[in-house]
């Protein structure tokens, strides 16, 4: 199935993630302690974060793909959501502890002048990251990947993370030792605000919340098939990047099994079309029109 190879392939973006945050976070975490600066420690800090975030959605790639069994007869496509949610909560933690950082940096500061090379760290880092977001973007975009496009979003938020740090640092070095704590604090915040975000996408998901007007915009896609009466009934459900749509439509009452048959495939045709991820029921039910007396 098609679906399951764009997860397998999903891997590789989740990898290259993995790699690079690796990678960023151990050159940052060593030159903001060698250079006294915890800007660069606390973003650090937001790449050891999104390791974990990312080693989630490698877990979910990796579990989503398991077929259908007796326990999880419409597979186990979810898994890659509830790593998500379970990525948020750490980091989230991880956030709070930057932020209580931050704080008593501000409130007892130490005279001591961040090095030009947690600068020039941060500066690299940010191009590093944004070289990754497009990767991640263009491959979550080609195989219809939700989570590894929010990865990529995530990748983004990383490179203006390092490059908020990056000013951070010169305005210490320049004389406004302030700004390193500040910078500090406003990376712990964008660490929670990006968990929160993961967490209330990754909710809504698993409490089977979907977009309203993507919902009017099928709905809209049903009631133009030929044939199709009245559209009685949509409802629809994203189960990991596989999207379920329950339909009940009426029909004209004399179609016989053939012609009613006609209608549901072409309804399911022309919703596969704009959703390829899809699986579409569609029940149909006799037009009755009543007669007031």
């Amino acid at each position: 199935m098609e679906l399951y190879t764009n997860l397998r392939e999903g891997e590789r973006g989740a990898w290259v993630s993995i790699g690079i945050y690796l990678l960023l976070s151990t050159f940052k975490l060593s030159a903001g302690f060698l250079g006294s600066s915890e800007a660069l420690k606390a973003d650090g800090l937001n790449n050891f974060t999104d390791i974990i975030a990312s080693i989630a959605i490698l877990i979910g790639l990796r579990i989503s793909q398991k077929p259908p069994d007796d326990h999880h007869q419409y597979g186990h496509l979810r898994a890659e959501t509830i790593a998500s949610l379970i990525a948020a909560f750490i980091m989230a933690s991880i956030g709070i502890q930057v932020i209580i950082q931050a704080i008593q940096h501000i409130t007892n500061p130490v005279q001591q002048t961040p090095s030009i090379l947690t600068a020039i760290v941060g500066l690299i880092s940010a191009i590093a990251m944004y070289i990754v977001y497009k990767y991640n973007l263009k491959l979550g975009t080609r195989i219809n990947s939700a989570a590894l496009k929010a990865a990529a979003y995530d990748n983004r938020s990383d490179a203006l993370v390092s490059i908020g740090a990056t000013i951070g640092i010169l305005g210490s070095i320049f004389g406004f030792p302030i700004l390193d704590g500040i910078t500090a604090l406003i990376v712990g915040v964008i660490i929670i605000y990006t968990a929160y975000t993961i967490f209330h996408e990754a909710a809504y998901t698993l409490s089977d919340g979907f977009n309203v007007e993507e919902a009017e915009s099928l709905s809209t896609v049903v009631k133009r098939v030929q044939g199709v009466e009245t559209l009685k009934d949509f409802k629809a459900r994203m189960h990991g990047n596989l999207m379920f749509v329950d339909i009940t439509v009426t029909v004209n009452p004399n179609l016989n099994v053939i012609e009613s048959h006609r209608i549901t495939e072409e309804i399911e045709q022309r919703i596969m079309k704009l959703k390829p991820f899809s699986v579409v029921l569609v029940h149909i039910e006799p037009h009755l029109v009543e007669v007031i007396d």
